[in-house]
């Protein structure tokens, strides 16, 4: 399993990450011009890396598999967008929005921080089979994606689920 993630891939696999690095430059750019920085810097640095480890995959025609590992991450993304659409909406009371807020807890542990510790594990495990200006990049990229992961279920953990009394109390007076 380690040597198929370092390993060469077809060139429809490295077109595949090639989109990926087109996606996360638009949204950084569409972010760059239509947010406000200090509401956006998170996600800006996060595509940052993004892009500079799925380049360096595509670049070298390595690690693809290991990128595409990291892909998984994104089927998260489809309730995290999901809850914010349900939130502008104005539809937090909602049972879609609890369902949702639910099935984003689940495929965030799943998806997100078990995908994110599997592919930590793997490079430590793996660090002499890879260049170290590489394994250099992969283990920032990693220090700097979960400690961001985990402060953001943190954040969702605590507006979906742990409410303060303050805020149930201002609920009950609306």
């Amino acid at each position: 399993m380690g040597e198929g993630l370092c390993a060469a891939f077809p060139l429809t696999l490295l077109w595949e990450q090639i989109q990926v690095i087109g996606y996360f430059l638009e949204d950084f750019v569409d972010m760059l011009c239509n947010q406000k920085l200090h509401q956006s810097w998170e996600l800006l640095f996060h595509h940052s890396v993004v892009i500079v480890c799925f380049g360096i995959a595509v670049l070298l025609h390595q690690y693809v598999g290991f990128a595409l590992v990291a892909l998984l991450v994104e089927i998260n993304s489809i309730f995290l967008h999901l809850r914010q659409i349900l939130l502008m909406a104005n539809l937090v009371h909602t049972t879609c929005y609890r369902l949702n807020s639910i099935i984003n807890l689940g495929t965030y542990v799943v998806f997100r921080i078990a995908t994110l510790a599997w592919m930590a594990r793997w490079l430590f495990l793996n660090r002499e089979n890879v260049p170290p200006a590489t394994y250099a990049v992969g283990t920032v990229g990693m220090a700097i994606m979960m400690p961001m992961n985990i402060i953001l279920f943190y954040r969702l953990l605590r507006s979906d689920f742990f409410k303060s009394s303050q805020e149930v109390q201002w609920e009950k007076e609306q």
